[in-house]
């Protein structure tokens, strides 16, 4: 592998992440593992993390995405496909990104990430289409351990679990990592190290995929994603990732400066630019009112700093905007403020007085639409017969997607 290439690539180079940009194309929804610390329900523009996007593109709009970064960002160097799933089990959409994407610019770098349990398939077709950068995500060698970490493993029309499933997703991870090395190809394994899972085990499989060929580890640590099955494991030290980093160095290049990227960023790592070139933030119409009598089904607060995307938190919120709608019309009804509902026209000082004004401002709604919302505050409003919808999108589509929700909750009586 020419080490020319790699020199551009600001993941597989720490002096790279400072003079080239890169980005994430989110063509690959679907994913084929189940793992145990991972949830991609909650898809959100202000969460940084792997798995998280907030749109989903075709091959062509990924097209018209990459020409409008390439113009706007000129040292853009490298394009990856790291999801929101898994880049292979999505390989029709995959393999046109990329040859649209080498059509378009042949001398861009296009590098993806998987799971590995179809590299074996692909790896050929990979090579063939000039992917000289490859990240695996391999936690574990020992099937014991896979056991622990991945709920279920679908190949091929059967779903496999437990340590059977892991073996196989680890013989196929291993024998994709020797094909592509030996075929050129630069391979980094991406190593999510557990508390209590596999921290212990982390030394054996750096040692393990230098063997295979890989030309470095990323060690990250594990961060609890809500509503993941690992969700109440603690989030692993930083101390002790460097640790066993510094421990590994000896066998094999260790990456240091990884970001944990959403599926969907674009620019220099640390410094995400993707929330500039989302088309929901580009392309939001005004609603057109239309003369005729508006007779509202529901009425909806929403959460938002700007008014266009549902981006506060519930507990953050000094103001709800409160729309009226009917089927898939909607109107702003008016801005409320929460002074205005405090005792004696005053701030609240109290988290009690506080939560007592928030509850008055509600009332009259049939539901709140929110970026996130505590256990305890969703109970409140549900006693009060307020539904509560977690959302991170468009104000637009999280109305329509809440009234949705209004009109199960109905249905079900």
């Amino acid at each position: 592998m020419s080490s020319v290439l790699t020199d551009k690539h600001p993941c597989f180079s720490a002096h790279a992440q400072h003079q080239y940009a890169r980005m994430h194309l989110p063509v690959a929804p679907k994913c084929n593992i189940s793992c145990n610390y991972c949830s991609r329900k909650f898809d959100c523009v202000n969460e940084s993390r792997p798995g998280v996007t907030s749109e989903v593109l075709s091959p062509a709009e990924a097209l018209l995405k990459f020409e409008r970064v390439k113009h706007e960002i000129p040292n853009l160097s490298v394009v990856g496909i790291a999801g929101p799933g898994d880049a292979l089990a999505n390989w029709p959409e995959t393999r046109g990104t990329i040859e649209l994407i080498k059509k378009a610019d042949p001398g861009v770098l296009i590098c993806l990430s998987t799971n590995g349990l179809l590299l074996p398939e692909y790896a050929p077709e990979l090579v063939k289409f000039g992917v000289r950068h490859v990240t695996v995500t391999v936690n574990c060698t020992d099937p014991a351990v896979g056991a622990q970490i991945y709920g279920s493993i679908n190949y091929q029309g059967k779903r496999y679990t437990g340590a059977e499933g892991s073996e196989l997703l680890l013989n196929n991870q291993q024998e994709g990592i020797m094909y592509l090395s030996g075929h050129g190809v630069s391979i980094k394994v991406n190593i999510v190290m557990i508390k209590m899972v596999n921290d212990w085990h982390v030394p054996d499989v750096v040692k393990r995929v230098k063997q295979l060929g890989a030309t470095m580890t990323n060690i990250m640590p594990f961060i609890p994603a809500p509503g993941s099955v690992f969700s109440g494991l603690p989030q692993t030290n930083m101390r002790d990732v460097t640790a066993v980093r510094t421990a590994c160095a000896g066998d094999l290049k260790q990456m240091s400066h990884c970001r944990q990227c959403r599926a969907d960023a674009i620019g220099l790592l640390g410094e995400d630019r993707s929330n500039e070139f989302r088309s929901c933030a580009q392309h939001v119409e005004p609603v057109e009112h239309k003369p005729v009598p508006f007779v509202a089904h529901h009425k909806i607060a929403v959460t938002s700093k700007y008014g266009k995307l549902v981006d506060l938190h519930f507990g953050q919120a000094e103001e709800f905007l409160i729309y009226q709608v009917n089927g898939n019309r909607y109107e702003l009804l008016e801005t409320r403020r929460l002074e205005k509902y405090c005792a004696g026209n005053i701030e609240c000082e109290s988290e009690d007085n506080r939560r007592e004004a928030i509850l008055a401002a509600l009332a009259d709604c049939d539901a709140v639409l929110t970026m996130r919302i505590g256990y305890q505050a969703q109970k409140r409003l549900l006693k009060r017969g307020i539904m509560s919808v977690e959302y991170c999108y468009t104000v637009e589509s999280g109305i329509l997607y809440t009234v949705k929700q209004l009109e199960l909750k109905a249905a079900a009586g």
